[in-house]
């Protein structure tokens, strides 16, 4: 068998060697390491708004996912001291209000508590990418990169699933497909935890993302 890289497993090795030189605190390096197999976290933010260049992240909930089965007793619930305050429309939303989030870590030590938690597993969540953008942009003064672990979204999981359902006709063009977290998760048959709570809505993914999994033979 052949020793010899693919370009693109070449460009891939190059790529991590890169990054781990330019890695900002080098003992977060196990970040880069092969993941656990068949392991994920599942995670979700609460802020103080939806603009990711202003608002801050006010709460952090995180559950490990092993096969088919949520580990609840490994989980991390973190409430994150923000820097401006929180607004009464946020409030509103999350139900954290400014003397809930005062006694919270600083922003830098919640990213190291988060860090170590995720390890090297790919990471599940509904919206993802907001989440770790929100992430990202605090990660960046202490690592000067963001999160480098592979990212699973559910709703375009969910998407799919629903699409190959649709007769043949219905799938030339960009079909109407509800992507509320409400629907999803009542479409599946599954529980719904109180919204907007940063672990319920971790554990709610985590749900989703297993049943899709077994929706999709995996």
């Amino acid at each position: 068998m052949s020793s010899v890289l693919s370009p693109l497993h070449w460009w891939g090795a190059l790529k991590r060697e890169w990054m781990l030189y330019h890695l900002g605190l080098p003992e977060f390096r196990f970040m880069f390491d092969a993941p656990p197999p068949n392991e994920w976290v599942s995670l979700d933010c609460e802020t103080t708004g939806l603009n990711v260049r202003s608002d801050e992240i006010i709460s952090i909930g995180a559950v490990r996912i092993v096969g088919n089965r949520i580990l609840t007793s490994e989980r991390l619930e973190l409430l994150v001291r923000p820097e401006k305050g929180v607004s009464a429309d946020s409030v509103r939303i999350h139900r954290l209000r400014e003397q809930d989030v005062a006694q919270g870590l600083p922003i830098d030590e919640a990213m190291k508590q988060l860090m170590h938690f995720i390890g090297s597993r790919p990471l599940v969540g509904y919206y993802l990418e907001f989440d770790v953008a929100m992430i990202n942009r605090a990660l960046f003064p202490l690592l000067g990169m963001g999160l480098p672990q592979p990212q699973i979204e559910v709703s375009a999981l969910y998407y799919d699933y629903k699409f190959r359902q649709l007769p043949g006709y219905q799938q030339q063009g960009n079909a109407a497909i509800d992507l509320r977290f409400a629907t999803l998760m009542n479409e599946l048959g599954l529980p719904q935890r109180d919204a907007h709570d940063a672990l319920n809505d971790a554990v709610m993914a985590g749900l989703a993302f297993i049943k899709l999994r077994e929706l999709r033979g995996e």
